[in-house]
């Protein structure tokens, strides 16, 4: 599980040490697509190297360039942040929070054949009924089977 770790003025060295704690005992990944923010400093670029990791910096104002992170901030905006009115940043970080869990565990995706990226196993009919859970007040709905 991710760190879910946030700073409100965020340095080269903190985002050194979130990649460390994402990629942790060998398992970096061979390459890494990222913008040209500012915090992608020094120490950022030393610990990539050094991890083994090949760094692709998209061109500027090329958002298209990084199809993956547009996809995700789109699908968050489009199936949770438009229908919710937000009152003040614990709240938005509660929502996101909920929403995360919600896209990882329920939430089908067509491109792993409709299954969340935690894998949940298929319930038999002898399970009993089909019922729905309300996540996100209602915004969105999980389905499992329970016994009558």
């Amino acid at each position: 599980m991710l760190d879910t770790t946030v700073t409100d003025h965020p340095s080269s060295e903190w985002a050194a040490q979130q990649l460390v704690e994402a990629f942790p005992y060998d398992s970096a990944p061979k390459y890494l697509v990222r913008d040209r923010d500012g915090i992608y400093g020094d120490v950022f670029k030393r610990r990539v190297r050094d991890m083994g990791i090949n760094e692709v910096v998209i061109s500027p104002r090329s958002p298209w360039q990084n199809p993956y992170a547009e996809r995700v901030i789109g699908s968050i905006r489009r199936e949770c942040l438009d229908h919710c009115i937000i009152l003040n940043e614990n709240h938005l970080r509660s929502i996101l929070r909920e929403y995360v869990y919600y896209y990882n565990h329920y939430r089908t995706h067509l491109s792993i054949d409709r299954d969340c990226p935690v894998h949940r196993p298929v319930e038999p009919r002898e399970m009993g009924e089909v019922i729905e859970i309300p996540v996100l007040g209602g915004l969105h709905h999980r389905y499992t089977r329970q016994a009558a």
